[in-house]
C-alpha cells in the first residue's frame, strides 16, 4: 500500500539521526565489551589504514596514485584520536595522520557490519562480515582492481592480529538498492534471498565508519513517510545534511523469498544446527504469522521511539523476544528446549557476576524465566557427557526436521524462489545426514559445536562383538567388525592419539595396531562434515571417490595370502561405508555389483606391520584388485 503522507519536520530529522547515532554508538560498546582489543582494531583502525597508503601501514598498494578514503574519517575525533596508538602498535615513528593524507573525494561511502557481530548473540564462534559500500561508476576498472588488493592485504594482517575473523564484500550502491546480492553473502545463495537479506542488514547493522543509511532516519511516529518522497527531499538539500546514503528501501518481504530463505537455511543447519536453529525459527514465524510490518521496522521504531525506556535494545534482544512471544502461547517442552537453544547458541551466562551481555539479556530471561537448575546445568554444557550432548543434538535435529516439515508443507504451491534442483540437493544432503543405509557409518548428531573427545575403551563382547565405551557412555559403538567400530570412532571427530584404551582380548589386536589403524583413516577421509562437499556432487548419480583395503587385520593367513579384507570407502556425497569380505572372491564380486560407481576410485592400503610376509601380501593384495576391477 503506498504512503501519500510524506512530509517530515528538520527536528524529526535531526532527532532521528541523533538517536541513531546514540545506538550505533550503544552497539559499539557491545562489541568493546565482548571483544576489547578486536573492536578497537575493527571499529576504528580498520577505517584508519583504508584511508591511508603507506608502505608502514598494511594494505600498501605501491602504485596507488591517488589514496582510498572512507567518507569522513578525517573528522571523526574517535579516530582521529587514536592514531597514536595505531602508530605504536605498527611502530611507525613519523606524525603519520588522516588530516595530512585524506583526499577531498570519498571512494568509500559506508562501512558497515551484518549479523550477530556486536549483539548480545555474539559469541566465541563469531565472524566479522563487512560490507564495503562503493560506487563503481566513479572507480575505473584498474582502481576497483588496486581496492581489492588493499583489502586483501588487510585482510591478511587482520588474520593474523585479530581472533574475530573478518569477511569483506564490496558492494555497488547501484545493486544494494536494488537487493542484488550475489556475493555478498558467504553462507547462503544470494540468488535466493534479496530482501531478507536487506531486512537481516537494517536490522543487524554497524556503522563503522562513513554514511548513515537514510533508511534508517525515514520515520515519524506520528505519520507514514515515503521513502522515495523523503529521499528527493535529502537530495535536494531541504534538511541541510550530507552524512547520509541511499541504500533503497525496504517496503516487505514476499513470502516466496521466505520459503527459499528458510530451505536454504535448513540446508546450513545440517553441519550448525544450533547456529541455525534461531533462525529457522524466525523464518517460520514470518511465514505462519499474519502478514504485519517487518521486522526492521519494528525494530527502528523502537530505537527512534525509546523515550519511555532510557536504555537501548540490541536486534538479538528484539527478535529473540517476538521469537519466544510467538512460541510461548504452544508452552510444554517445545518450548523450553526453544529457551536452552537460545541459551546455549547465545552462550550466556546467568550467574551473579555478569557482562554487559547477560546485563542485556536478564530482562528476557525474566519475562521467559529458565529454572535456576537448569541454568546452572547449562552453564557447564561443555562438560556434559558426551551421550547426553548427542541427545541434545537429536533433539535439535527432531525440532529442525519438524520446522522443515511444516515449512515444506506451506511451500506446496506457492512460487519459491528456489529451484527444484536445489530442492533436490537438499533433500539429498538430508539423506547423507540421517539417512541408514547397510554397512553406513552411522553419523551421532552434534548440538552444534564439536563433541566432547573422552577416552574410549575397545572391548569384546561375549557374542564376538566389538565395543567402544566412554565415561557414563556405556557400548557407544557396537559392531561386530571391530573396523566398522575404528571409523566410526574417526568420522564422528572423536579420535585422539593417546585417548584410547582396550580391555584384554583373545584377538591378536593390539591398542598400537588401532591407533595405527585409525590414523590412517583419518588421513584419508577426514571426519563427516557434509558443508565441505561440492554443492553440484548432489546433482550426479552416486560415485565412490576413496577405498582402504584394510588386509587381515584380526588375524594372520594360513597361507600368507589376502583373504580377510575390511574395506572402508567413501562416496562424492560425503557418506562413508564399512564392509567385511571373507575371500577375494566376495570382494570381486561386490565390486562388480558397484560397476561404473568404482570407475574413478582411489585405492589405499593397509596391512599390520608385523604381519608375515607384508610386501607380498601388499602386492598380492593389488593384483587381486587389479584383476577385480578389470573383470
Amino acid at each position: 500500500m503506498p504512503y501519500y503522507r510524506t512530509c517530515m519536520d528538520i527536528h524529526i530529522f535531526e532527532q532521528n539521526k541523533n538517536a541513531y547515532l546514540a545506538y550505533n554508538n550503544f552497539r559499539k560498546q557491545i562489541l568493546s565489551d565482548l571483544a576489547p582489543q578486536d573492536s578497537e582494531i575493527l571499529l576504528y583502525m580498520l577505517p584508519w589504514m583504508l584511508n591511508l597508503n603507506d608502505p608502514e601501514v598494511p594494505g600498501y598498494v605501491e602504485d596507488l596514485e591517488v589514496p582510498f578514503s572512507v567518507f569522513g574519517l578525517a573528522r571523526d575525533g574517535k579516530i582521529l584520536k587514536r592514531e597514536s596508538v595505531f602508530r605504536n602498535l605498527l611502530k611507525i615513528k613519523r606524525p603519520l595522520s588522516l588530516e595530512t593524507t585524506t583526499p577531498s573525494a570519498p571512494t568509500i561511502h559506508g562501512l558497515y557490519t551484518i549479523g550477530s557481530i556486536g549483539t548480545i548473540s555474539q559469541t566465541s564462534g563469531s565472524d566479522c562480515d563487512i560490507w564495503i559500500c562503493i560506487d563503481k561508476r566513479e572507480l575505473s576498472e584498474n582502481r576497483l582492481e588496486q581496492l581489492i588488493q588493499k583489502i586483501n592485504l588487510i585482510k591478511d594482517w587482520l588474520d593474523i592480529h585479530v581472533k574475530i575473523p573478518a569477511y569483506f564484500f564490496i558492494c555497488d550502491l547501484t545493486d544494494v538498492r536494488a537487493s542484488n546480492f550475489g556475493a555478498v553473502d558467504r553462507e547462503s545463495a544470494g540468488s535466493t534471498q534479496k530482501n531478507t537479506l536487506k531486512e537481516e542488514f537494517y536490522r543487524t547493522m554497524i556503522l563503522i565508519a562513513g554514511k548513515i543509511p537514510l533508511w534508517w532516519l525515514c520515520y515519524d511516529r506520528n505519520k507514514d513517510v515515503d521513502y522515495a518522497e523523503f529521499l528527493k527531499r535529502y537530495v535536494r538539500g531541504d534538511f541541510h545534511d550530507s552524512d547520509c546514503l541511499d541504500l533503497g528501501a525496504l517496503d516487505s518481504v514476499e513470502r516466496e523469498e521466505y520459503f527459499g530463505a528458510a530451505l536454504w537455511l535448513f540446508n546450513k543447519a545440517l553441519t550448525h544446527p544450533l547456529k541455525s536453529i534461531i533462525k529457522m525459527l524466525l523464518l517460520e514465524m514470518l511465514l505462519t504469522s499474519p502478514k504485519h510490518e517487518l521486522l526492521c521496522h519494528q525494530f527502528r521504531s523502537a530505537i527512534l521511539n525509546r523515550e519511555q525506556d532510557p536504555q537501548f535494545i540490541d536486534p538479538s534482544t528484539f527478535t529473540m523476544q517476538a521469537i519466544l512471544g510467538h512460541h510461548q502461547a504452544a508452552g510444554g517442552e517445545t518450548f523450553a528446549f526453544i529457551k536452552q537453544c537460545f541459551y546455549l547458541r547465545y552462550e550466556f551466562k546467568l550467574q551473579r557476576k555478569m557482562s554487559m551481555k547477560e546485563i542485556i539479556a536478564k530482562d528476557i530471561f525474566r519475562r521467559y524465566p529458565i529454572p535456576r537448575p537448569e541454568i546452572d546445568h547449562l552453564n557447564t554444557f561443555g562438560e556434559w557427557p558426551l551421550q547426553e550432548q548427542i541427545r541434545f543434538g537429536q533433539a535439535i535435529f527432531e525440532l529442525l526436521a519438524n520446522i522443515y516439515q511444516r515449512v515444506s508443507a506451506m511451500e506446496q504451491g506457492s512460487k519459491s524462489s528456489i529451484s527444484k534442483r536445489d530442492m533436490n540437493v537438499i533433500g539429498r544432503k538430508l539423506s547423507v545426514c540421517f539417512e541408514q543405509k547397510p554397512c553406513k557409518i552411522k553419523v551421532f548428531p552434534s548440538p552444534g559445536r564439536a563433541l566432547q573427545i573422552v577416552p574410549a575403551t575397545f572391548a569384546v563382547a561375549r557374542q564376538k562383538e566389538w565395543t567402544v565405551s566412554m565415561p557414563e557412555s556405556p557400548s557407544m559403538i557396537a559392531h561386530p567388525d571391530i573396523v566398522y567400530c575404528i571409523a566410526s570412532l574417526v568420522w564422528n571427530g572423536l579420535y585422539q592419539t593417546g585417548l584410547l584404551k582396550m580391555t584384554p582380548n583373545p584377538t591378536s589386536i593390539t591398542l598400537q595396531e588401532i591407533n595405527s589403524l585409525a590414523g590412517r583413516i583419518r588421513d584419508i577421509f577426514g571426519v563427516h562434515d557434509v558443508s565441505d562437499i561440492d554443492f553440484n556432487y548432489f546433482t550426479e548419480p552416486e560415485k565412490f571417490t576413496k577405498m582402504l583395503l584394510v588386509v587381515n587385520f584380526e588375524g594372520r593367513s594360513q597361507n600368507n595370502d589376502a583373504d580377510d579384507f575390511g574395506v572402508v570407502y567413501k562416496n562424492h556425497w560425503g557418506e562413508l561405508f564399512v564392509r567385511r569380505f571373507r575371500s577375494a572372491v566376495s570382494f570381486n564380486e561386490f565390486i562388480k555389483e558397484g560397476g561404473e560407481k568404482f570407475s574413478h576410485t582411489d585405492i589405499y592400503y593397509y596391512v599390520q606391520r608385523n604381519a608375515l610376509y607384508y610386501e607380498k601380501v601388499i602386492e598380492r593384495t593389488k593384483m587381486m584388485v587389479t584383476q577385480s576391477f578389470r573383470s
